[in-house]
């Protein structure tokens, strides 16, 4: 990686926020990431599909109980060989990284539920939440790009979503029309774009483009979008708020914001994977009663990428 070198105020910040674990936190970033995909329950059992890619010859460990369908691919695979694979263009898998998974197992969406999916493609969560929903209920899945919206809709097809309605509107547009149409959501995902910190390990590029200015510019379009989430959630409805980056401009300022400003309490949400609590004050901002449940995801403590998560319910 040593673009960090080009980076000091990256390299300060981190150091701030991993302390004695920053050597750990960039050696993790430099290494190869595990091969994980998810059993695509729509279409097929996690135990039929593991059969059938141990027939292929791979090594599928299923590490996280009560989480069968998220599987790690041990052994080597050819170039392209995951993504070109029958199974994953039938749709029986999809590859996605393990803390890509999180958002949506802390939503928990039920059959029964009204879900809106505000900032969508390529569809990873999407298609994870209709089959946590078993293609029942309603799902919206929203995205503000026409080349992201074809995306997600492919990936929608293959993997035999049908309980799904795709919006192509800007995400604080869309909830303003629901606003004024009186719809509300039992659950809603804000996977919002963010600076991507948390994927250097996979991207980069991420670290190229890193600067302050962009940092604080997305920080002020999470506040806005979060802030037009509110008016369309039911009464004890939740929203989970993930970023894939570690800045708290993005992450504890934009829940904090939103906690301060509106009805909205942080719900504890617990993972089967290491996740540590909220930071509770940056610079010269002191966060939110409550940030302590937010959670941190780190590369080194479970060999994946970086994430944060907040379960937000409207009180």
């Amino acid at each position: 990686m040593g673009e960090e070198k080009e980076k000091p105020l990256f390299i300060e910040r981190m150091k701030k926020l991993m302390g004695e674990e920053y050597g750990l936190f960039m050696e993790t970033n430099k290494k190869e990431p595990p091969k994980y995909i998810r059993c695509n329950t729509l279409k097929i059992s996690h135990e039929e599909l593991k059969k059938k890619l141990e027939h292929k010859g791979w090594n599928i460990i299923q590490k996280y109980k009560g989480h069968p369908e998220i599987m790690l691919i041990e052994n080597e695979l050819k170039p392209g060989e995951l993504g070109n694979s029958e199974e994953h263009k039938s749709g029986l898998y999809y590859v996605q990284e393990l803390t890509s998974m999180m958002p949506a197992l802390v939503l928990n969406p039920d059959k029964d539920d009204a879900v809106l999916d505000l900032c969508a493609s390529p569809g990873s969560k999407t298609t994870q939440m209709a089959s946590l929903m078993e293609n029942k209920g309603i799902l919206i899945a929203n995205d503000d790009d026409f080349g992201r919206i074809g995306i997600l809709n492919l990936n929608m097809e293959r993997c035999g979503v049908s309980n799904s309605i795709m919006t192509k509107e800007d995400a604080v547009q869309i909830c303003n029309n629901f606003k004024k149409l009186g719809y509300k959501f039992d659950k809603i995902l804000l996977d919002a774009s963010c600076s991507g910190e948390g994927n250097i390990r996979k991207d980069k590029e991420t670290l190229k483009r890193w600067n302050i200015k962009m940092i604080k510019k997305f920080g002020r379009i999470q506040k806005k979008m979060i802030s037009s989430v509110v008016p369309i959630m039911k009464e004890d409805g939740i929203l989970v708020y993930s970023t894939c980056t570690h800045s708290p401009e993005e992450c504890e300022s934009v829940v904090s914001f939103a906690v301060n400003n509106f009805s909205l309490k942080i719900d504890k949400a617990r993972l089967m994977i290491n996740c540590r609590k909220g930071i509770k004050e940056w610079g010269k901002e002191i966060f939110a009663e409550g940030i302590e449940n937010c959670m941190r995801i780190y590369p080194q403590d479970n060999d994946s990428e970086g994430f944060f998560i907040a379960k937000l319910r409207k009180a």
